[in-house]
């Protein structure tokens, strides 16, 4: 299931049309998002940039917590990690499941896999959420 209200939110993000994102899941904590592997970003070993996989993570991760946080929240990350696994010379699938919803700070992990089903990077992101 996708979350309408979230998903008419981040289509305003201008990443999510520059890395092309897809969405297979983001319901409940969840953000399950396709991103195509496209040539012009590879880094150093032609492969998925390392940079460019942390802002996927980045970016599923906030898309996961906005949907227990509701769609007009303000989030913002103080903070991530990224372990690197494996090359990845495929579309990415990222999975971010938020780990605790708190009413200030929301750690979230992310599970990044190439379209082979190797998992090519782990990642955990902390996110603060601002009052307005």
């Amino acid at each position: 299931m996708i979350r309408e209200d979230v998903l008419e939110r981040i289509k305003k993000i201008p990443i999510v049309d520059t890395l092309g994102f897809s969405f297979l899941e983001m319901n409940d904590g969840i953000c399950e998002a396709v991103v195509k592997h496209e040539k012009k970003y590879d880094g150093i070993f032609e492969s998925f940039h390392g940079g460019l996989l942390m802002t996927v993570a980045d970016s599923a991760s906030a898309f996961a917590l906005l949907t227990l946080t509701g769609a007009d929240a303000a989030i913002t990350t103080t903070d991530m990690n990224i372990r690197f696994l494996a090359a990845c010379r495929t579309d990415v699938r990222a999975v971010a499941r938020v780990i605790k919803h708190g009413k200030t700070l929301a750690p979230v992990a992310v599970e990044l896999f190439d379209m082979n089903g190797t998992m090519v990077a782990v990642a955990q992101v902390n996110y603060i959420i601002l009052r307005k």
